[in-house]
């Protein structure tokens, strides 16, 4: 398993898509996961560790978790399936240990706000990544502008809504 860290967000203008960009602790190799816009949200408010007035869904979750003195251990990208990755949740619930299925981007989220480690196989890793240089600092810079700006009326455009 190797440990991975959020380098950052781009947005995929051709699929009006947002990537996130996970890299390796050596960062040598990076993977890009294309996400929705309304997770790429919440993993920029956990990247830049924003306290909203009221919480989102990621919140309520780590919430739910801590008052259940349940820890997230780690997250696991564990597959990827006709270009779809696979994670699991891995909680601490007293001594015991759970999973629960989650999409990478949730679990990217939710390890943001509660500090847990994100890793992936070795295999997914070899037959994803792309090697560091690849993706241009401009464009993580330029996708984090756009979604600190986006309205909830921005985002009819993007999912078929406009009018």
């Amino acid at each position: 398993m190797l440990k991975m860290k959020v380098q950052g967000l781009m947005f995929d203008q051709k699929n009006s898509m947002a990537v996130v960009v996970l890299i390796d602790e050596e960062e040598k190799r990076s993977l890009p996961i294309w996400i929705g816009l309304f997770e790429a949200q919440a993993i920029l408010l956990g990247l830049q560790e924003v306290d909203t007035p009221r919480p989102l869904t990621h919140d309520l979750i780590s919430s739910i978790l801590q008052k259940l003195d349940t820890k997230l251990d780690k997250v696991v990208i564990t597959n990827i399936v006709d270009n779809t990755f696979y994670a699991l949740l891995y909680l601490k619930l007293n001594e015991q240990e759970v999973t629960v299925d989650s999409r990478p981007s949730d679990g990217i989220a939710l390890a943001l706000k509660t500090g847990a480690p994100i890793f992936i196989s070795e295999e997914i890793m070899n037959s994803t990544t792309v090697a560091m240089g690849d993706i241009d600092d401009k464009e993580i810079e330029d996708f984090r502008k756009f979604l600190e700006t986006l309205k909830p009326e921005d985002l009819q455009k993007y999912l078929g809504q406009d009018k």
